[in-house]
Formats: structure tokens, C-alpha cells, sequence
């Protein structure tokens, strides 16, 4: 989907390495881990089990609280940029499938504590409850929308926590654990946390509010793989190859991705997906092997990434450390979306 060039004017973040986009950007950058050993979680080699955890939260607030606690800082940061206008602005937010350790009524709490919380500043909300994928899937919908005139401005965020203790003991059982027991896998990932949120617009509506883009969204694509982990089948990259052919299409011919971000995060399948992947669609990359996973700093930050991610490039692209000025990000859901988007970078040589 070509998205016309739809401006990124601000960012919002809280991770377990800073508690904005800006702080948590650099973190990433100069490769600060943010693991730590979990208070009381013991893996089954007695060991405490190794997480990534926002520092800044009590480690007993847990459920809908938490999740308020992330989300709303991200919310908050973006919205700074609008405090002197009344635009029509709308809000889509990435969230978790259900699993073990997640309040069943997620959704419908945290829609109803921002309704609470913000009043009638959002003109129109709606949440796509799968995964890591949900930030690039609410990123098409928003994009959509602006294209079409829907509303104006739109905040895509994403957030998501697998600090939850029954979260915790799920994974170990599913064998994605990264730790040190026999129920462990040393190819399993760091349990995270965060919330990411970017404020998009279109240009026209950015030049008239005299807001400067710190990026664009190009174009975003959306796939399906039926080929999913905890399943008898081997995953071939068909759902991401239809995300990447559908992000990609409308680039410019002789065009190449220079930074590419994704949430790879040591599982071995998801490595294995983007391999066959980048085999169909090398042409569009400078380096289809040269990416940023970081889950290696700030742990798998689920459902948080896709916002998070095109945090990241915008802030390389600004900061004059990105590669050049057509970047890429990706995510895959464990349920089987698939969510690719090329973003363009300011560089301000």
C-alpha cells in the first residue's frame, strides 16, 4: 500500500533502557543491555530467570496497570507535539495475543482506561490484538485512513509486556525460555517490555501545524504465513516475502533499503523466514544481511516493536548514523501476521 508520503512528526517511547524514544535510541545504539536477573523467578535449573525489565516500574504492579504504565508515557510524549492545535486525531494500538499471564479483558480495559484517560481527544480508537506484527498491521490502518481523509492525525502505537510470572512459566514450557535449565533453550529469547508510538500525519497537515517530519512512511505491506512456529510444518518465508513484495512494490525503480530493523530475537525459525525471504526480494536491499535486532538490547519487546522499530530508523535518520535514507522494518507474529514498511530518513547533512 503506497501511503503517499505520510509525515512521522514525533515519537514516544518507554523501554527498559529509556523512557522515551530519543534516550532509548541512543541506548540501542551504543549496544546497552538492558537484561537483568528477574527478582523471583526461578528457571527449573534454579537459576533466576533473565529478562529485560523497565526499571522505572515497581516489579508488583502487573496486569492492566503495567501495561497503562508503559502505554501511556509513549502516548503522552507524541501528543506534545499537538498541544497547541485541535486536529481530528485517531489512535491505533498493537497489542498481544491472548496467552497465558495476559488479563483476559486486555483489550477492553486498556481501550476503556484511554477513553479515561484522554478524554474526547481521540476522535476514533481501534486495536489489533496480534502480536508482534500489530504495530505494522495498525500502521497500514492508520495509513489507509489518512490517505483517504478519514482524520488528520493518527497515533500507531504498540505495547506489550511478558514480565507477567504465568508469562514467564508459559514460555519456559513452550521451550523459548532463554536460560540456563533443561526446560530452556540456549535459541530461546529475553522476555521484554515497552510501548512505542509514532504520531503520523499528512503533509499538507504537518506544513500548516509548521511541524518539521523527522521521517515518512512510504509504503506498508501485510501478510499471512500459514507455515507458523509450534506447528508440524517448516516455515519457508511465504507470509514475509507477501509483507516485503507488497512494502516494496512502489519504491522508485533503482531504489535500495539501506537500514533494515526487525524483531529477530535469537528463535532460529524466525532467522530461517527472513533468510528465504531476503532469497525473493534481494534487489531491493543494499545489505539484506547488515540489520539491527534490538531484542539483543531492550529483550523481545512483542507486540511494542513495529512502533518502536520505525522509532529507531526516524532517530538514525536525525541523528545523521543511519546508512543512508531508505530503511525497512518488519515484524512476524507467532499467529501468523506479517508486517513490512519502508520509511524514508531526514538526514540533516
Amino acid at each position: 500500500m503506497d501511503s503517499r508520503y505520510l509525515n512521522v512528526v514525533s515519537l514516544g517511547a518507554s523501554t527498559p533502557l529509556g523512557r522515551c524514544a530519543w534516550s532509548s535510541a541512543a541506548a540501542v545504539r551504543a549496544g546497552i543491555s538492558g537484561f537483568c536477573e528477574h527478582p523471583y523467578m526461578i528457571d527449573t535449573a534454579g537459576e533466576p530467570m533473565r529478562a529485560a525489565i523497565a526499571p522505572w516500574l515497581d516489579i508488583d504492579l502487573r496486569g492492566i496497570g503495567r501495561f497503562e504504565a508503559l502505554l501511556f508515557p509513549a502516548i503522552d510524549q507524541v501528543l506534545e507535539a499537538l498541544e497547541h492545535s485541535s486536529l481530528n486525531i485517531a489512535l491505533a494500538l498493537g497489542l498481544p495475543t491472548p496467552r497465558p499471564g495476559l488479563p483476559e479483558d486486555l483489550q477492553t480495559a486498556l481501550m476503556s482506561r484511554i477513553a479515561q484517560q484522554y478524554g474526547a481527544v481521540f476522535c476514533a480508537t481501534a486495536a489489533f490484538p496480534v502480536g508482534h506484527a500489530a504495530g505494522l498491521i495498525a500502521l497500514e490502518a492508520a495509513c489507509n485512513k489518512l490517505v483517504k481523509g478519514d482524520f488528520e492525525a493518527c497515533i500507531v502505537v504498540g505495547v506489550d509486556s511478558y514480565i507477567e510470572p504465568e508469562t514467564l512459566e508459559w514460555l519456559e514450557e513452550c521451550d523459548q525460555l532463554h536460560s540456563a535449565g533443561p526446560l530452556n533453550n540456549a535459541w530461546g529469547f529475553i522476555p521484554g517490555e515497552a510501548a512505542g508510538a509514532v504520531l503520523l500525519m499528512r503533509g499538507e497537515t504537518a506544513q500548516r501545524l509548521r511541524l518539521e517530519p523527522l521521517a515518512r512512511v512510504f509504503s506498508v505491506g501485510t501478510g499471512f504465513e500459514p507455515k507458523r512456529i509450534k506447528t508440524e510444518t517448516v516455515c519457508i518465508g511465504e507470509g514475509l516475502t507477501q509483507a516485503f513484495h507488497a512494502a516494496l512494490a512502489s519504491l522508485p525503480e533503482g531504489a535500495r533499503v539501506t537500514d533494515i530493523y526487525c524483531d529477530m530475537n535469537g528463535e532460529p525459525y524466525r532467522a530461517d523466514e527472513y533468510g528465504f525471504t531476503c532469497l525473493r526480494t534481494k534487489e531491493a536491499f543494499e545489505t539484506a544481511s547488515d540489520f539491527i535486532a534490538p531484542a539483543d538490547c531492550w529483550g523481545d519487546v512483542g507486540a511494542a516493536g513495529g512502533p518502536l522499530h520505525i522509532a529507531l530508523a526516524t532517530v538514525a535518520g536525525a541523528k545523521r548514523y543511519a546508512n543512508g535514507t531508505l530503511a525497512f522494518v518488519w515484524a512476524s507474529s507467532e499467529s501468523g501476521e506479517r508486517g513490512g514498511a519502508s520509511v524514508v530518513l531526514r538526514r540533516d547533512d
